[in-house]
C-alpha cells in the first residue's frame, strides 16, 4: 500500500482549527437616518405610499421639500421644519418675524476713506 501524504496540520505537529474571519462587534448605539425613501416619508405623514404618490404634486405646491436629486431620498429634517412652519400658532419661533434692522454701517469706498484720513491728519 502506498504511503499517504501527510496533511499540513500533521507536519506542524498539532491540529489547529482553520482561521475564521473576525466577528464584528455588536452595534453600540443607534444611528437615526437623515434621509428616507418615499415609502417611509408617506408613513411619517400617516399616508399610504399610494396616497403619498397621488398627493405629492399638491405637497410640492405647498412647499414640501423636494427629494435629493441624486439619491431620490427625502431629507427628514427638512420635512419636520416644513411641517412645523405650517403651524405658526404652535411653533412661533419658526415663523419669520419682521426683518431685523441692518445695524452695520454703510461701507465707504477707498476714495472716501482716503479723503477722511487726509482731513484727520490735517486737523490733528
Amino acid at each position: 500500500m502506498p504511503r499517504k501524504r501527510p496533511m499540513p496540520h500533521e507536519l506542524m505537529g498539532e491540529y489547529r482549527e482553520p482561521l475564521r474571519p473576525p466577528v464584528p462587534p455588536p452595534v453600540r448605539f443607534r444611528i437615526d437616518p437623515d434621509y428616507a425613501p418615499a415609502e417611509k416619508v408617506a408613513r411619517k405623514l400617516c399616508l399610504t405610499p399610494e396616497q403619498f404618490r397621488s398627493l405629492i404634486p399638491q405637497l410640492f405646491a405647498r412647499g414640501f421639500p423636494m427629494p435629493d436629486e441624486t439619491t431620490g431620498m427625502y431629507d427628514l429634517e427638512a420635512i419636520d421644519r416644513w411641517r412645523k412652519r405650517r403651524r405658526p400658532d404652535l411653533y412661533p419661533e419658526l415663523t419669520p418675524g419682521p426683518a431685523a434692522p441692518d445695524t452695520a454701517p454703510a461701507r465707504k469706498s477707498m476714495g472716501d476713506r482716503f479723503v477722511e484720513a487726509k482731513e484727520r491728519r490735517r486737523h490733528g
